[in-house]
């Protein structure tokens, strides 16, 4: 027989503080290219778009709604994170993901002469494959369904 108390009260699981992590992650990029967005906007050619090359790769040349519009996007995908939300796990693998094969082209080109953008470039591929490779396992994934209980209504 089950107490009435507990039946009342279910049992809350705490995030796993990788889930959190990685949602402060998605909350400074969003927050950084927010900020150059803005600035880009506000004082056009007081920042260079090459200052969110690293984290939007060729994207950055569509200029500062396009900051504007990943920033939003990262925010979202933190905000899904730190609710559990099996969509946000998703967006955030799939984002995680897009991010590595777009930094592939530069890593490429400086690993030719051995310049410093080989180093943050790579850098770069290893905090998203880490991202990847966390939000993929089962064990998070499976957080994601019992702690959220707000999934997409797919089953992993």
């Amino acid at each position: 027989m089950v107490p009435k108390l507990l039946l009342q009260h279910p049992i809350i699981m705490p995030r796993p503080v990788g889930v959190t992590a990685i949602a402060i992650l998605f909350f400074l990029v969003a927050a950084y290219l927010f900020t150059i967005g803005g600035i880009m906007l506000v004082w056009p050619g007081a920042v260079s778009m090459a200052a969110g090359a690293f984290l939007i790769s060729e994207l950055a040349l569509a200029g500062p709604y396009m900051f504007l519009l990943i920033s939003a996007v990262a925010a979202v995908i933190g905000w899904g994170l730190l609710r559990m939300n099996n969509w946000a796990r998703r967006l955030a693998i799939a984002a995680a993901f897009a991010g590595f094969v777009m930094l592939v082209p530069s890593v490429s080109a400086a690993a030719v002469d051995f310049r410093w953008p080989l180093v943050w470039g790579g850098f770069g591929i290893i905090v998203r494959m880490v991202v990847v490779w966390y939000l993929w396992q089962t064990p998070v994934a499976e957080q994601f369904g019992r702690i959220g209980g707000r999934s997409s209504g797919i089953h992993n």
